[in-house]
């Protein structure tokens, strides 16, 4: 008897003890109908060979290191920020003022008469006449509509009367007649701080010291620079929050894909060994040929089978055995060895064959 053989089925016995899943292959079904003849019994196939498996990796989740809890985000930007808004009023919301007509002809007559009303409407203005003031001012801004400060003088008037967005929108037509008039910005900043604008108050106050320093509009902008200083302060505290936030959830994004990346290449090596036993790389067909010391009638070109250890240490054979059209074709061959004429064509068959009888000392 060979020894040789006897080592390679004393190989195969121990593998059988080690994963029964072997002999349920398709190709050991002669080996399982022997055994059976000879009154053994043959243990039950697994239902799910990667079953087993999943206790273990829901153990290894459950070690997972609870992550510390998320401190709650603030429900917006505003919910703790504080202002001091004394002396913010409601907005006006009347209909918009007359604004002249920017396409009017203005005579040398018109601009005198509108010089006229406007030194009225100064003059009711100084009474405390203000309604008086502000239809007197309009009449002079329909006779001559682009003259700025017409428009910056009713809206002098509009603030006092706390009608800030109408003050605003006559401040808007002058700053467009003239950029540089510090009256101005003085007034549409006064009546930003009425509306709690903040941001837009400081930058007009500011805006008009800087064209010419006034002392009013100056005292003001001490007083909403603090609060605007704030909430730019805050804004930036949010933006960066923002940041920080975008860059957290990029970062459980590229681990969460990570982790599923690694959990499909753990099940897949998985599914590989479910069909076979690991120690010989899944490959039931290879311990067909090694049981029966070669294909029935002789492969061609080849001897006896040589050392196991010394085929499945070549990574071109592991390599070529898990290529699925390969291995149907060496179990046809085991079949019929008369019909390996029909993979001549094949370079993969013949190449695979080639490596084994070079194992084997022979050409085929």
């Amino acid at each position: 008897m060979d020894l040789r053989k006897v080592s390679e089925l004393r190989a195969f016995v121990k593998l059988c003890k080690q994963n029964p899943a072997v002999l349920h292959a398709e190709e050991l079904s002669f080996f399982r109908e022997w055994v059976e003849s000879m009154g053994g019994t043959v243990p039950p196939a697994p239902c799910n060979t990667t079953s087993s498996e999943k206790p273990d990796e829901a153990k290894a989740e459950e070690k997972k290191p609870e992550e510390p809890p998320k401190p709650p985000e603030p429900e917006s930007e505003e919910s703790d920020l504080e202002i001091d808004n004394e002396g913010v009023i409601e907005p006006d919301t009347e209909e918009p003022q007359e604004m002249g007509d920017e396409d009017t002809e203005v005579s040398d007559e018109m601009m005198d008469q509108a010089n006229e009303k406007k030194m009225e409407a100064i003059n009711a203005l100084g009474e405390g006449k203000l309604e008086e003031a502000i239809n007197l001012f309009t009449e002079a801004i329909k006779l001559n509509p682009q003259l700025a400060i017409l428009y910056a003088k009713r809206a002098s008037v509009y603030v006092k009367m706390q009608k800030p967005n109408a003050a605003i929108r006559d401040c808007d037509r002058a700053i467009q007649i003239n950029p540089d008039s510090a009256q101005t910005y003085k007034w549409r900043g006064k009546a930003h701080r009425l509306l709690g604008h903040w941001e837009e108050a400081a930058h007009d106050l500011a805006l008009a010291c800087k064209l010419d320093y006034d002392e009013d509009a100056s005292t003001m902008l001490k007083e909403v620079q603090p609060r605007a200083q704030k909430i730019a302060e805050h804004r930036r505290k949010y933006e960066r929050k923002r940041e920080e936030k975008e860059i957290r959830e990029r970062m459980e994004r590229v681990k969460k894909a990570r982790e599923e990346h690694e959990r499909a290449q753990r099940e897949e090596e998985a599914r590989r060994q479910a069909g076979g036993g690991a120690q010989f790389g899944g490959f039931p067909g290879v311990v067909f040929l090694i049981f029966a010391g070669g294909f029935p009638g002789g492969m061609p070109g080849m001897g006896g089978m040589p050392g196991l250890n010394e085929i499945l240490s070549d990574p071109e054979v592991l390599a070529a055995m898990q290529d699925p059209e390969v291995m149907a074709a060496f179990q046809d061959v085991a079949q019929n060895p008369a019909n390996v004429s029909k993979y001549q064509n094949n370079p993969k068959v013949m190449n695979l064959i080639g490596k084994l009888s070079a194992k084997f000392g022979t050409q085929p």
